[in-house]
């Protein structure tokens, strides 16, 4: 009888032990482990510079953005969904900046999320977006990657005109910070 309470307590332990390791991370630690990936991918590529990487997307309008369309300018790369409040409350922080800085910032709207054309156009239209939208889709979903892993939205990158990442930001973004990177 011992025994199969021994053999018991022993299933439970083990059962029980490797969970006692999962933990959960909060934003401002995912923040760090992916700045550390960042830093680590540098130190891998010789001090490299962490390029932008050769994309090309179709926006809601029907425009193709990629390497040689924003070429010369600042690229601010927005990870956003509809459904996140954080990404909510920056929008209009991107349109500021945006209409006062165009002649020399281009900035993508990612919309990650499978959303259909016309909510979305209605949605950006509520919002007064007036900088480039890119929806998820069949056409543009594979590109979405290319830019680097999203842990959390929103989720930024900011390149500057040669192409080099100059800064990283999950969570919400502000004109501050936008003037910070790019001004």
């Amino acid at each position: 009888m011992i025994q199969i309470i021994i053999k018991k307590f022993l299933i439970i332990l083990a059962l029980i032990f490797p969970l006692s390791h999962v933990q959960a991370i909060t934003v401002d630690e995912a923040k760090e482990r992916v700045k550390a990936l960042l830093q680590n991918e540098k130190t891998i590529e010789n001090e490299k510079a962490i390029k932008l990487p050769n994309f090309s997307v179709v926006d809601l309008n029907g425009n193709t953005h990629n390497n040689e369309t924003v070429k010369g300018k600042y690229l601010v790369v927005n990870f956003w969904a509809t459904w996140c409040p954080p990404c909510l409350k920056e929008i209009p922080a991107f349109v500021e900046f945006y209409s006062k800085h165009s002649d020399k910032v281009e900035i993508l709207g990612m919309d990650y999320e499978e959303a259909n054309t016309e909510a979305a156009i209605e949605f950006t239209d509520t919002f007064m977006v007036d900088y480039p939208i890119i929806l998820f889709n069949d056409e543009n979903n594979a590109q979405f990657s290319a830019f680097g892993d999203v842990f959390g939205m929103p989720t930024t990158y900011i390149y500057d005109p040669e192409g080099k990442l100059v800064d990283y930001h999950m969570g919400e973004i502000d004109i501050a910070i936008l003037e910070k990177s790019i001004l």
